[in-house]
Protein backbone atom coordinates (compact mmCIF):
# COMPACT_ATOMS: atom_id res chain seq x y z
CA UNK A 1 0.00 0.00 0.00
CA UNK A 2 2.84 2.38 0.86
CA UNK A 3 4.45 1.73 -2.53
CA UNK A 4 1.15 2.51 -4.23
CA UNK A 5 0.82 5.83 -2.42
CA UNK A 6 4.47 6.62 -3.12
CA UNK A 7 3.94 5.95 -6.82
CA UNK A 8 0.79 8.08 -6.85
CA UNK A 9 2.73 10.91 -5.22
CA UNK A 10 5.39 10.67 -7.94
CA UNK A 11 2.75 10.67 -10.69
CA UNK A 12 0.99 13.65 -9.14
CA UNK A 13 4.29 15.54 -8.76
CA UNK A 14 5.18 14.74 -12.37
CA UNK A 15 1.77 15.99 -13.53
CA UNK A 16 2.18 19.29 -11.63
CA UNK A 17 5.75 19.92 -12.81
CA UNK A 18 4.90 18.99 -16.41
CA UNK A 19 1.89 21.32 -16.43
CA UNK A 20 3.95 24.22 -15.05
CA UNK A 21 6.75 23.66 -17.59
CA UNK A 22 4.27 23.31 -20.47
CA UNK A 23 2.40 26.51 -19.59
CA UNK A 24 5.64 28.42 -18.97
CA UNK A 25 7.10 27.29 -22.29
CA UNK A 26 4.09 28.30 -24.40
CA UNK A 27 3.34 31.50 -22.48
CA UNK A 28 6.91 32.71 -22.99
CA UNK A 29 7.24 31.41 -26.56
CA UNK A 30 6.69 34.89 -28.03
CA UNK A 31 9.91 35.99 -26.31
CA UNK A 32 11.96 32.81 -26.77
CA UNK A 33 10.81 31.86 -30.29
CA UNK A 34 14.03 32.82 -32.17
CA UNK A 35 16.14 30.77 -29.77
CA UNK A 36 13.78 27.78 -29.85
CA UNK A 37 13.80 27.81 -33.67
CA UNK A 38 17.57 28.26 -33.74
CA UNK A 39 18.03 25.33 -31.35
CA UNK A 40 15.83 23.08 -33.51
CA UNK A 41 17.63 24.15 -36.69
CA UNK A 42 21.00 23.60 -35.01
CA UNK A 43 20.13 20.01 -34.13
CA UNK A 44 19.07 19.49 -37.73
CA UNK A 45 22.39 20.93 -38.98
CA UNK A 46 24.73 19.19 -36.56
CA UNK A 47 25.23 16.08 -38.73
CA UNK A 48 26.13 17.91 -41.96
CA UNK A 49 28.34 20.21 -39.88
CA UNK A 50 30.19 17.30 -38.31
CA UNK A 51 30.48 15.70 -41.74
CA UNK A 52 32.27 18.81 -43.05
CA UNK A 53 34.51 18.86 -39.99
CA UNK A 54 35.43 15.19 -40.39
CA UNK A 55 35.65 15.01 -44.20
CA UNK A 56 37.40 18.29 -44.98
CA UNK A 57 39.13 18.90 -41.62
CA UNK A 58 37.38 22.25 -41.17
CA UNK A 59 36.93 23.99 -37.84
CA UNK A 60 33.53 23.95 -36.16
CA UNK A 61 33.18 27.71 -36.76
CA UNK A 62 33.69 27.47 -40.54
CA UNK A 63 31.62 24.29 -40.90
CA UNK A 64 28.75 25.83 -38.91
CA UNK A 65 28.91 28.98 -41.02
CA UNK A 66 28.73 26.97 -44.27
CA UNK A 67 25.81 24.77 -43.17
CA UNK A 68 23.89 27.73 -41.71
CA UNK A 69 24.31 29.80 -44.88
CA UNK A 70 23.32 26.88 -47.13
CA UNK A 71 20.32 26.03 -44.93
CA UNK A 72 18.94 29.58 -44.88
CA UNK A 73 19.65 30.04 -48.60
CA UNK A 74 17.64 26.92 -49.44
CA UNK A 75 14.91 28.01 -47.02
CA UNK A 76 14.78 31.48 -48.58
CA UNK A 77 14.59 30.07 -52.13
CA UNK A 78 11.84 27.64 -51.13
CA UNK A 79 9.81 30.40 -49.47
CA UNK A 80 10.36 32.68 -52.47
CA UNK A 81 9.13 29.96 -54.83
CA UNK A 82 6.14 29.31 -52.58
CA UNK A 83 5.17 32.99 -52.29
CA UNK A 84 5.64 33.49 -56.05
CA UNK A 85 3.37 30.54 -56.81
CA UNK A 86 0.74 31.80 -54.38
CA UNK A 87 0.81 35.36 -55.77
CA UNK A 88 0.64 34.04 -59.35
CA UNK A 89 -2.36 31.82 -58.68
CA UNK A 90 -4.17 34.45 -56.59
CA UNK A 91 -3.65 37.02 -59.37
CA UNK A 92 -4.97 34.59 -61.97
CA UNK A 93 -7.99 33.86 -59.77
CA UNK A 94 -8.72 37.58 -59.28
CA UNK A 95 -8.48 38.17 -63.04
CA UNK A 96 -10.85 35.30 -63.81
CA UNK A 97 -13.27 36.47 -61.12
CA UNK A 98 -13.28 40.00 -62.57
CA UNK A 99 -13.98 38.66 -66.08
CA UNK A 100 -16.75 36.41 -64.76
CA UNK A 101 -18.46 39.29 -62.94
CA UNK A 102 -18.20 41.49 -66.05
CA UNK A 103 -19.70 38.77 -68.24
CA UNK A 104 -22.61 38.31 -65.85
CA UNK A 105 -23.60 41.99 -65.65
CA UNK A 106 -26.18 41.70 -68.44
CA UNK A 107 -27.84 38.62 -66.95
CA UNK A 108 -27.91 40.31 -63.52
CA UNK A 109 -29.70 43.30 -65.02
CA UNK A 110 -32.28 41.05 -66.71
CA UNK A 111 -32.86 39.19 -63.46
CA UNK A 112 -33.38 42.45 -61.55
CA UNK A 113 -35.90 43.65 -64.13
CA UNK A 114 -37.87 40.41 -63.86
CA UNK A 115 -37.85 40.65 -60.06
CA UNK A 116 -39.10 44.25 -60.20
CA UNK A 117 -42.01 43.25 -62.48
CA UNK A 118 -42.90 40.35 -60.19
CA UNK A 119 -42.58 42.54 -57.09
CA UNK A 120 -44.93 45.24 -58.45
CA UNK A 121 -47.72 42.66 -58.86
CA UNK A 122 -47.57 41.43 -55.26
CA UNK A 123 -50.13 42.26 -52.55
CA UNK A 124 -49.19 45.32 -50.40
CA UNK A 125 -49.09 43.22 -47.20
CA UNK A 126 -46.55 40.89 -48.81
CA UNK A 127 -44.42 43.78 -50.08
CA UNK A 128 -44.45 45.34 -46.59
CA UNK A 129 -43.23 42.09 -45.07
CA UNK A 130 -40.54 41.76 -47.76
CA UNK A 131 -39.36 45.34 -47.20
CA UNK A 132 -39.21 44.78 -43.44
CA UNK A 133 -37.17 41.59 -43.86
CA UNK A 134 -34.92 43.26 -46.43
CA UNK A 135 -34.30 46.09 -43.97
CA UNK A 136 -33.28 43.60 -41.28
CA UNK A 137 -31.08 41.70 -43.73
CA UNK A 138 -29.46 44.95 -44.91
CA UNK A 139 -28.72 45.94 -41.32
CA UNK A 140 -27.15 42.55 -40.57
CA UNK A 141 -25.14 42.59 -43.79
CA UNK A 142 -23.92 46.08 -42.95
CA UNK A 143 -22.80 44.88 -39.53
CA UNK A 144 -21.02 41.89 -41.09
CA UNK A 145 -19.29 44.06 -43.70
CA UNK A 146 -18.24 46.54 -41.00
CA UNK A 147 -16.85 43.75 -38.83
CA UNK A 148 -15.04 42.27 -41.83
CA UNK A 149 -13.52 45.64 -42.76
CA UNK A 150 -12.44 46.20 -39.15
CA UNK A 151 -10.82 42.76 -39.14
CA UNK A 152 -9.00 43.45 -42.43
CA UNK A 153 -7.79 46.85 -41.18
CA UNK A 154 -6.71 45.32 -37.88
CA UNK A 155 -4.90 42.50 -39.69
CA UNK A 156 -3.06 44.91 -41.99
CA UNK A 157 -2.18 47.16 -39.05
CA UNK A 158 -0.88 44.24 -36.98
CA UNK A 159 1.07 42.98 -40.00
CA UNK A 160 2.71 46.36 -40.54
CA UNK A 161 3.48 46.84 -36.85
CA UNK A 162 4.91 43.31 -36.62
CA UNK A 163 7.50 43.94 -39.36
CA UNK A 164 10.17 45.11 -36.84
CA UNK A 165 9.47 42.03 -34.70
CA UNK A 166 9.71 39.73 -37.73
CA UNK A 167 12.97 41.39 -38.78
CA UNK A 168 14.42 40.90 -35.29
CA UNK A 169 13.08 37.34 -35.24
CA UNK A 170 14.90 36.54 -38.47
CA UNK A 171 18.18 38.20 -37.42
CA UNK A 172 18.29 36.61 -33.96
CA UNK A 173 17.25 33.19 -35.32
CA UNK A 174 19.92 33.33 -38.02
CA UNK A 175 22.66 34.41 -35.60
CA UNK A 176 21.60 31.98 -32.87
CA UNK A 177 21.47 29.10 -35.35
CA UNK A 178 25.14 29.64 -36.18
CA UNK A 179 26.25 29.75 -32.53
CA UNK A 180 24.06 26.80 -31.49
CA UNK A 181 25.29 24.74 -34.44
CA UNK A 182 28.90 25.62 -33.62
CA UNK A 183 28.50 24.64 -29.96
CA UNK A 184 26.51 21.47 -30.58
CA UNK A 185 28.80 20.23 -33.35
CA UNK A 186 31.98 20.91 -31.43
CA UNK A 187 33.44 17.58 -30.34
CA UNK A 188 35.00 19.24 -27.29
CA UNK A 189 31.67 20.58 -26.02
CA UNK A 190 29.91 17.29 -26.79
CA UNK A 191 32.56 15.37 -24.84
CA UNK A 192 32.29 17.70 -21.84
CA UNK A 193 28.49 17.40 -21.84
CA UNK A 194 28.64 13.63 -22.18
CA UNK A 195 31.22 13.27 -19.38
CA UNK A 196 29.21 15.56 -17.12
CA UNK A 197 26.04 13.54 -17.58
CA UNK A 198 27.87 10.21 -17.26
CA UNK A 199 29.50 11.19 -14.01
CA UNK A 200 26.42 12.65 -12.41
CA UNK A 201 23.43 10.78 -13.76
CA UNK A 202 22.80 8.28 -16.53
CA UNK A 203 19.10 8.96 -16.09
CA UNK A 204 19.50 12.64 -16.95
CA UNK A 205 21.41 11.75 -20.10
CA UNK A 206 18.74 9.24 -21.10
CA UNK A 207 15.91 11.73 -20.45
CA UNK A 208 17.76 14.41 -22.41
CA UNK A 209 18.37 12.12 -25.40
CA UNK A 210 14.84 10.72 -25.38
CA UNK A 211 13.30 14.20 -25.12
CA UNK A 212 15.44 15.44 -28.00
CA UNK A 213 14.49 12.43 -30.11
CA UNK A 214 10.82 12.83 -29.20
CA UNK A 215 10.67 16.48 -30.32
CA UNK A 216 12.18 15.75 -33.71
CA UNK A 217 10.12 12.60 -34.20
CA UNK A 218 6.98 14.56 -33.38
CA UNK A 219 7.84 17.23 -35.95
CA UNK A 220 8.79 14.56 -38.48
CA UNK A 221 5.53 12.66 -37.98
CA UNK A 222 3.39 15.72 -38.69
CA UNK A 223 5.53 16.73 -41.65
CA UNK A 224 4.81 13.26 -43.06
CA UNK A 225 1.06 13.64 -42.40
CA UNK A 226 0.99 17.12 -43.99
CA UNK A 227 3.04 15.85 -46.95
CA UNK A 228 0.67 12.94 -47.57
CA UNK A 229 -2.36 15.26 -47.42
CA UNK A 230 -0.70 17.74 -49.78
CA UNK A 231 0.36 15.21 -52.44
CA UNK A 232 -2.91 13.24 -52.31
CA UNK A 233 -4.93 16.45 -52.68
CA UNK A 234 -2.65 17.80 -55.41
CA UNK A 235 -2.88 14.59 -57.47
CA UNK A 236 -6.67 14.52 -57.07
CA UNK A 237 -7.07 18.19 -58.00
CA UNK A 238 -4.86 17.75 -61.08
CA UNK A 239 -6.86 14.68 -62.18
CA UNK A 240 -10.17 16.56 -61.85
CA UNK A 241 -8.73 19.67 -63.50
CA UNK A 242 -9.23 21.97 -60.51
CA UNK A 243 -7.79 25.44 -61.09
CA UNK A 244 -5.08 26.70 -58.71
CA UNK A 245 -4.38 23.10 -57.67
CA UNK A 246 -1.02 23.88 -56.03
CA UNK A 247 -2.15 26.71 -53.75
CA UNK A 248 -5.39 24.93 -52.81
CA UNK A 249 -3.51 21.70 -52.04
CA UNK A 250 -1.00 23.60 -49.90
CA UNK A 251 -3.81 25.42 -48.09
CA UNK A 252 -5.63 22.14 -47.54
CA UNK A 253 -2.49 20.51 -46.09
CA UNK A 254 -1.84 23.42 -43.70
CA UNK A 255 -5.48 23.62 -42.62
CA UNK A 256 -5.34 19.87 -42.03
CA UNK A 257 -3.56 20.69 -38.78
CA UNK A 258 -6.95 21.93 -37.56
CA UNK A 259 -8.87 18.82 -36.47
CA UNK A 260 -12.03 17.77 -38.38
CA UNK A 261 -12.83 21.15 -40.01
CA UNK A 262 -9.41 21.74 -41.59
CA UNK A 263 -9.63 20.25 -45.09
CA UNK A 264 -13.38 20.86 -45.25
CA UNK A 265 -12.67 24.61 -45.46
CA UNK A 266 -11.13 23.97 -48.90
CA UNK A 267 -13.07 20.98 -50.19
CA UNK A 268 -16.65 22.00 -49.35
CA UNK A 269 -16.54 25.41 -51.13
CA UNK A 270 -15.01 23.69 -54.18
CA UNK A 271 -17.75 21.05 -54.22
CA UNK A 272 -20.39 23.78 -53.92
CA UNK A 273 -18.87 25.79 -56.80
CA UNK A 274 -18.64 22.82 -59.16
CA UNK A 275 -22.08 21.42 -58.24
CA UNK A 276 -24.26 24.56 -58.11
CA UNK A 277 -22.40 27.31 -60.00
CA UNK A 278 -20.64 25.44 -62.80
CA UNK A 279 -23.08 22.53 -62.90
CA UNK A 280 -20.25 19.98 -63.13
CA UNK A 281 -21.77 17.21 -61.01
CA UNK A 282 -19.10 14.66 -61.99
CA UNK A 283 -16.26 16.82 -60.66
CA UNK A 284 -18.27 17.74 -57.54
CA UNK A 285 -18.91 14.07 -56.73
CA UNK A 286 -15.28 13.23 -57.50
CA UNK A 287 -14.05 15.93 -55.12
CA UNK A 288 -16.43 14.64 -52.46
CA UNK A 289 -15.07 11.11 -52.84
CA UNK A 290 -11.49 12.46 -52.83
CA UNK A 291 -12.21 14.39 -49.63
CA UNK A 292 -13.56 11.27 -47.90
CA UNK A 293 -10.58 9.19 -49.06
CA UNK A 294 -8.00 11.74 -47.88
CA UNK A 295 -9.88 12.27 -44.59
CA UNK A 296 -10.11 8.53 -43.87
CA UNK A 297 -6.49 7.90 -44.84
CA UNK A 298 -5.36 10.77 -42.62
CA UNK A 299 -7.40 9.55 -39.64
CA UNK A 300 -5.97 6.04 -40.08
CA UNK A 301 -2.31 6.91 -40.66
CA UNK A 302 -1.95 9.79 -38.19
CA UNK A 303 -2.15 7.69 -34.98
CA UNK A 304 0.07 5.00 -36.53
CA UNK A 305 2.73 7.44 -37.72
CA UNK A 306 2.74 9.40 -34.46
CA UNK A 307 2.75 6.26 -32.31
CA UNK A 308 5.56 4.62 -34.32
CA UNK A 309 7.77 7.73 -34.32
CA UNK A 310 7.13 8.48 -30.64
CA UNK A 311 7.17 4.81 -29.54
CA UNK A 312 3.80 4.87 -27.77
CA UNK A 313 0.68 2.74 -28.24
CA UNK A 314 -1.80 3.91 -30.93
CA UNK A 315 -4.67 3.79 -28.41
CA UNK A 316 -2.75 6.17 -26.13
CA UNK A 317 -2.28 8.53 -29.09
CA UNK A 318 -6.00 8.37 -29.95
CA UNK A 319 -6.94 8.95 -26.31
CA UNK A 320 -4.62 11.97 -26.04
CA UNK A 321 -6.07 13.38 -29.28
CA UNK A 322 -9.69 12.93 -28.18
CA UNK A 323 -9.32 14.11 -24.58
CA UNK A 324 -7.07 17.03 -25.50
CA UNK A 325 -9.37 18.25 -28.28
CA UNK A 326 -12.41 17.88 -26.05
CA UNK A 327 -10.88 19.83 -23.17
CA UNK A 328 -8.81 22.58 -24.81
CA UNK A 329 -8.72 22.13 -28.58
CA UNK A 330 -5.43 21.91 -30.46
CA UNK A 331 -3.35 23.11 -27.48
CA UNK A 332 -5.00 20.46 -25.31
CA UNK A 333 -4.13 17.77 -27.86
CA UNK A 334 -0.44 18.77 -27.77
CA UNK A 335 -0.52 18.90 -23.96
CA UNK A 336 -1.98 15.40 -23.61
CA UNK A 337 0.28 13.88 -26.27
CA UNK A 338 3.48 15.21 -24.68
CA UNK A 339 2.13 14.19 -21.27
CA UNK A 340 1.92 10.57 -22.44
CA UNK A 341 5.35 10.72 -24.09
CA UNK A 342 7.17 12.20 -21.09
CA UNK A 343 5.36 9.82 -18.74
CA UNK A 344 6.74 6.88 -20.74
CA UNK A 345 10.24 8.38 -20.73
CA UNK A 346 10.28 8.91 -16.96
CA UNK A 347 8.73 5.49 -16.37
CA UNK A 348 11.52 3.78 -18.36
CA UNK A 349 14.19 5.24 -16.07
CA UNK A 350 12.17 4.44 -12.90
CA UNK A 351 11.66 8.09 -11.99
CA UNK A 352 7.91 7.45 -11.76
Amino acid sequence: MEKTFEKLDKVFLFFIIYTIVFLTFFKTLAYTLPFVLAFLFAFFLRRPTRFLMRKFKLSSAISSLITSVVFYTVLFLALTLLVTSIISEVSAFAERLSKYISSQNFSFEETLEELQKYYSNLHPSITDAIEKNLSNITTKLGAIVTALLNWVIGFITSLVTSIPYLAMLFIFTLTSTYFFTKDISSSHNSQILSNHFTKNSTRILYIFNESKKMIFNYLKSYLIVIGITFFATLVGFVIFGVDYAFILSLLSALLDLLPIVGMAMVYLPLIFVYAFIQGDIFTAVGLGVLYLIVLIVRQVIEPKIVSSTLDIHPVAVLASFFIGLKVAGFAGMIYCLFLVVFYNIFKKVDVI
